[in-house]
């Protein structure tokens, strides 16, 4: 039986729990499709643009602001939310720190996407890294790589930075002139940067594998979290899956048809290992959100 067959089946026998809904300031809407034309790196390079300032070596994150959006924070209690995504996010960390037989490629690079726009797929993105950066012996890299239509920086309070796509346009950028340190000690932040009519270009070429190659062998101890566009509204999510060590989906309860579900799995087939978030289900009561979460590898 296929990835795709277990995790429809599985969708329909788990259809009754989830991860609790995000508020809506944290989801995103549309999505603007990508540019394909078959364009050099040389052609879509572009001066730097002085639109943006300078990006501030570490921020202060409003924790108080993100709990109010259900984000899990360290200085919270033993929450619902905080123990789901304690659940959610072991077998993805075993994984990308296995070292012994079944060793995953880029293991640490984890994308989170969903089949459409707004399913809570940024709000598990944020929530999965924040409960990442309280482990003991880990970090984690949040990369906000909707590139079209970023929602991480809505959710984080984040101003306008340069980000990704400026250092795949500017070659004398380095990694470490754009990236945000914040008051979680393990938390790193990378922004989506300026938005490019040629950013699918941008996340396949040459500099982008130097790029995510960079970010899973720098540091030992990262888990790099990417918070990717919709896999059926824009190109540039299954150029991200093809790079990926372990993908995330966010399947929204009882609104997203099986087929949409099934098409999606189709598309990231070839990474080894898929993992679902069914979110926003109802329990019986009508009243609380719980969370189920399972994983699948091809």
């Amino acid at each position: 039986m296929s990835i795709i067959e277990k995790a429809a089946g599985k969708l329909e026998k788990e259809a009754k729990s989830s991860v609790p809904q995000a508020p809506p300031a944290s989801v995103n809407s549309d999505h603007e499709s990508a540019s394909e034309s078959d364009t050099s790196r040389n052609e879509i390079r572009q001066d730097p643009s002085p639109a943006f300032a300078s990006t501030p070596k570490r921020i202060t994150l409003n924790l108080a602001k993100m709990r109010q959006y259900g984000i899990v924070t360290p200085d919270e209690g033993r929450t619902q939310i905080a123990e789901q995504f304690r659940v959610i996010k072991r077998p993805l960390l075993t994984n990308a720190f296995n070292k012994g037989p079944g060793m995953i490629k880029n293991g640490n690079l984890i994308m989170v996407t969903s089949a459409l726009a707004g399913e809570g797929k940024s709000f598990c993105t944020v929530n999965l890294a924040m409960s990442i950066a309280m482990e003991m012996d880990r970090t984690v890299l949040l990369v906000d790589a909707d590139v079209a239509r970023p929602s991480v920086p809505k959710i984080l309070g984040l101003g306008t930075e340069r980000g990704l796509l400026d250092i795949l346009l500017d070659e004398n950028l380095e990694l470490g002139d754009v990236l945000i340190k914040t008051n979680i000690e393990k938390l790193t932040l990378l922004t989506a940067g300026r938005r490019h009519s040629h950013s699918t270009e941008l996340l396949a070429s040459q500099s982008m594998g130097e790029l995510l190659k960079e970010l899973a062998e720098r540091y030992s101890d990262r888990v790099v979290i990417f918070d990717s566009p919709p896999l059926l509204l824009t190109s540039e999510a299954r150029v991200l899956a093809t790079q990926m060590g372990q993908i995330v989906l966010v399947v929204e309860a009882e609104t997203t048809s099986q087929q949409a579900v099934k098409e999606t799995l189709r598309q990231i087939e070839s990474c080894d290992v898929v993992n679902l978030i069914y979110n926003k289900a109802r329990s019986f009561s009508g009243g609380e959100y719980y969370g189920y979460y399972y994983h699948e590898s091809a």
